[in-house]
């Protein structure tokens, strides 16, 4: 009878480093949720903040986020993780909990630009918080992405 090596199951794909963290899905939507994350601050901040309760919550989701985020690829580069399978668990819980508080501050930018239409700064508000929303969504779409990938990997 032949010695049977490990199974194929039992065989997980190992954790990227450095500069393979940009090629490997879904390590590879890291990048692109800073960049997006990045965008809604900015324009977010670059309106004239007419509800500072909505877009605050806007902005604390989008800095925190990128922050996280920042850190959590630095840290894939690094070579933090050591190839341990805790920091799939880390990633895929930090992802679906950040695309859930992504998606409710797309929805609260979203309600922001519809009462931004009718300001005294209309219509550059509008554009500028009308941009946001669409990088807010994008970006929760990003994260949801990165999220379910991971889980299914």
């Amino acid at each position: 009878m032949a010695s049977v090596g490990p199974s194929a199951a039992s065989a997980q794909p190992a954790l990227p480093s450095g500069p393979a963290v940009f090629k490997t899905i879904p390590y590879a939507f890291i990048l692109p949720e800073i960049l997006c994350g990045t965008w809604v601050w900015i324009l977010v901040a670059a309106t004239s903040v007419s509800l500072p309760l909505l877009q605050g919550w806007v902005m604390y989701v989008s800095l925190t986020s990128c922050l996280i985020s920042l850190l959590l690829l630095l840290s894939y580069i690094l070579g933090f993780h050591r190839n341990s399978e805790n920091w799939k668990v880390l990633d895929s819980l930090y992802h679906g909990a950040t695309a859930i508080l992504y998606m409710s501050a797309a929805v609260l930018q979203a309600n922001a630009t519809i009462n931004s239409e009718f300001t005294t700064n209309g219509p550059l508000n509008y554009q500028l918080n009308s941009a946001a929303s669409f990088f807010a969504f994008l970006t929760a779409f990003l994260y949801i992405l990165h999220a379910f990938s991971i889980y299914y990997q």
